[in-house]
């Protein structure tokens, strides 16, 4: 699988700037306990480049585990479920998509704190598998490497949180027949999800 030039710059743009906030979080972070985070997100999935004329556009699920390490720097797991259809076979028979990665979030500070409404940036970099498999044939679902870059962040009013997150999939993509050779393959995802922050402690506690 070939690798763009614009995703190499992207990568070491991305693994500078967790370099940078590593250190910069080591010097302002304030001290706080390691947390869990746990989202419910759902928002589309869509095929780009030549898996346009295999993919159909579907709605996408997903569930993920952020391990905040500190306001700066987070551990995020994610399990997703996209329902596609194989527009390239007869008759477009439905195709599960599903999604498992492991990644690292680069988090900014919050912005507008003094207002009711707050925005706290991101991007992210990740790895992991995809799978595809169809709902009602009989033939033996495919799997492939993948990765991924994300960017996005989280709206905030009070206790609630909308987090916005745009993924840019690169993956092998075998052919889902199981016929010719595998090739490289693109596709973007775009989640969105809510949650509720926890309380935050006394200061004098």
């Amino acid at each position: 699988m070939r690798t763009s030039p614009a995703s190499l710059t992207a990568v070491c743009t991305l693994a500078a700037l967790l370099v940078a906030t590593h250190a910069a979080g080591a010097q302002n972070d304030a001290p706080q306990s390691r947390r869990w985070e746990v989202r419910v997100a759902s928002g589309a999935f869509v095929p780009t480049g030549d898996l346009r004329n295999t993919l159909k556009n579907g709605e996408v699920t997903a569930v993920q585990l952020s391990w905040v390490i500190r306001p700066s720097l987070a551990v995020t797991g994610t399990l997703g479920w996209a329902r596609s259809r194989d527009i390239a076979a007869i008759d477009s028979p439905k195709l599960d998509v599903f999604t498992s990665d492991l990644g690292v979030e680069a988090r900014g500070g919050q912005w507008f704190a003094d207002r009711a409404v707050t925005f706290s940036p991101f991007i992210g970099v990740g790895a992991g598998a995809r799978s595809y498999n169809y709902r009602s044939l009989d033939v033996d679902a495919t799997h492939n490497l993948s990765g991924y870059a994300a960017a996005g962040g989280e709206i905030g009013a009070g206790r609630v949180g909308l987090r916005l997150e745009v993924r840019d999939y690169a993956s092998g993509f075998k052919p889902l027949m199981g016929v010719g050779r595998t090739s490289a393959g693109n596709d973007v995802v775009f989640m969105a999800a809510l949650r509720l922050k926890p309380r935050l402690a006394s200061a004098n506690k």
